[in-house]
């Protein structure tokens, strides 16, 4: 810990540091140096995404619900105000920038060699400063109408949403990240500047910010620029989960789209949505990492067969998502012989069960992690994408070395017969016409 309330958090094993501090606004802001680094990252990020479409207003009793695509809506109108795209701006400072909104935050974002100053007072009076009127909001019901068309017509995102309505009944994570047609139309400027409101305040937002950077003139700058025109924090906002069931909503769901071969996503629905290993959501994402890759990863004789088989190709591949309220394992891959996969899948699923993962494997599966983590440090469009959405997580992204230390074999071979239960999973296929 270091004086004026900046916290200090160092990571020896990786030779990183952490500085972080909550400003007089509620914002909270994280550092990490990178000397000698000529780019420059900065990300702020907003606890307002794609399943936060039903909450409490601060003071009230009474649950609010939005239409699906508000979180992703607002994203869009905040980079447009009545002197037009913002990015215009950031490219005139030399820096290049975007937004995006998943299921559980908002983010902003640039990177710049130069005028970084600059471009970071010009990030947050695109946050601070909303604009909506009907005519831009009209404006951009069509824009995001055309986003939508766009994104039903890629397989990889149509077979993970139907994978999402197949997996769970009613938790919003079913549930596009875009909206629909029936539900952007129904968007008004109120309703936006009710969520901006609402969400868009500093203690429910952070700023992360990485490359040669001096944290003290950071935190000071922030300050400045902030503090006379943002109202008192309100804290972070809790949406409102409808509790979901532990079965599966269907076992089995296939879409007719223009691909040369059938699509294939095959996923797993956590038990307990929000259940942790040992309190922590990042040691269960890890050790899950490690059961899937005992069982699907490329140099095990599973991988092998199906590849000599002509039942997968190089696409094929494991991940496992998890959020505060939700958990899920998807297996994914193009395959001219989608029921074939789909049955030698579970069965090998089945035999790891009885088998186990091995020591061999855990202690090789846990390695490579680490190398692979250690590796990609030196990215700071690495660091930036994930650092932030671990803090909304309730993780440390940087302690990871650490938490695969704690990580046990038996950690692994529960969650392998917990997480891949054969009864909760359900098959999401794209087939040709």
């Amino acid at each position: 810990m270091v004086s004026s309330g900046i916290m200090k958090k160092s990571y020896p094993r990786i030779d990183e540091t952490v500085y972080s501090k909550e400003i007089s606004t509620g914002l909270r802001i994280y550092v990490i140096p990178k000397a000698g680094y000529q780019k420059k990252n900065a990300i702020l990020s907003v606890g307002f995404g794609s399943i936060n479409n039903c909450f409490k207003l601060a003071g009230s009793n009474i649950a609010q619900s939005i239409p699906e695509g508000v979180a992703h809506f607002l994203e869009h109108r905040l980079f447009e105000d009545e002197n037009g795209s913002v990015l215009d701006r950031f490219a005139s400072f030399g820096a290049q920038a975007n937004a995006f909104t998943s299921f559980s935050q908002t983010a902003y974002l640039f990177s710049c060699t130069t005028l970084f100053n600059e471009n970071l007072e010009l990030l947050f009076d695109l946050v601070q400063k909303p604009y909506f009127d009907q005519m831009s909001v009209d404006k951009e019901i069509e824009i995001i109408r055309q986003e939508i068309m766009l994104y039903d017509d890629n397989a990889h995102w149509r077979i993970l949403f139907n994978l999402l309505s197949a997996l769970y009944h009613v938790h919003p994570v079913r549930n596009d990240i875009s909206g629909s047609f029936e539900s952007i139309a129904q968007i008004t400027p109120e309703m936006l500047y009710c969520c901006y409101d609402h969400f868009y305040n500093h203690g429910n937002m952070s700023l992360f910010v990485t490359g040669d950077i001096d944290p003290h003139a950071l935190f000071n700058h922030v300050e400045k620029i902030t503090g006379s025109t943002v109202k008192k924090a309100a804290g972070r906002v809790k949406g409102i989960i409808p509790e979901e069931p532990e079965s599966v909503h269907k076992k089995r769901i296939e879409e007719i789209k223009v691909v040369s071969q059938p699509q294939f996503a095959l996923g797993f629905k956590d038990r307990i949505a929000k259940g942790t290993l040992n309190g922590s959501t990042l040691q269960r994402e890890l050790a899950m990492e490690i059961v899937l890759e005992a069982i699907f990863g490329s140099s095990e004789k599973l991988y092998y067969d199906l590849y000599h088989e002509d039942l997968i190709g190089d696409d094929f591949r494991s991940e496992y998502n998890v959020e505060e309220s939700f958990g899920y394992s998807m297996i994914t891959g193009e395959t001219g012989f989608p029921d074939e996969l789909y049955l030698r899948v579970l069965e090998a699923i089945e035999v790891k069960q009885k088998e186990g993962v091995t020591e061999e494997q855990f202690n090789r599966y846990r390695k490579n992690l680490l190398g692979s983590f250690i590796s990609q440090l030196n990215s700071l469009d690495f660091i930036m994408y994930n650092y932030p959405a671990y803090c909304f997580r309730g993780d440390d992204f940087l302690s990871i070395p650490e938490v695969l230390q704690e990580i046990k074999i038996e950690d692994c071979n529960a969650l392998l017969r917990d997480n891949l239960d054969l009864s909760r999973h359900s098959l999401s296929l794209i087939l040709p016409e």
